[in-house]
């Protein structure tokens, strides 16, 4: 009798360990799930706030080549600024006569959280009506 009662009492902690095991593995992945999904939100609010900081980069960019078609001043010159959108900071650089003469290029370049983003756009521009053309504007990586 005594011998059954020691058997029932190591089939029952076996099973106690078993059910502890599989509670404490359900229990590390829900919070692995919540922190990843967690890290995915932020990462997308980041991404976002980068995209939009370059923008306003490149935005500014065309309203400075706008005032001034030789903005910055000289053929080939590129001179980098940051300017600041929100809470967040784009460096900016614009080139004279890129890809071609009578052309500039604009590279706004914002990084939130880790987050990098980068705008391209190449205009046209015209000294004698200071008129600026927007040839293509693009993200690239």
């Amino acid at each position: 009798m005594e011998y059954l009662s020691l058997r029932r009492g190591q089939t029952f902690l076996a099973l106690v360990l078993f059910i502890g095991g599989i509670v404490t593995v359900i229990g590390l992945l829900i919070a692995f799930f919540a922190a990843s999904s967690l890290d995915t939100g932020y990462g997308v609010a980041a991404s976002f706030n980068a995209e939009s900081a370059a923008t306003a980069g490149a935005e500014d960019a065309l309203l400075q080549l706008d005032r001034n078609a030789q903005f910055p001043t000289g053929s080939g010159i590129s001179v980098p600024y940051n300017f600041t959108a929100g809470s967040s900071t784009a460096s900016v650089n614009v080139t004279q006569n890129s890809p071609t003469s009578s052309q500039a290029t604009i590279l706004s370049t914002a990084t939130v959280s880790g987050r990098t983003k980068k705008i391209q756009v190449i205009v046209s521009t015209n000294a004698s009506t200071t008129a600026v053309t927007i040839l293509s504007w693009m993200e690239i990586q």
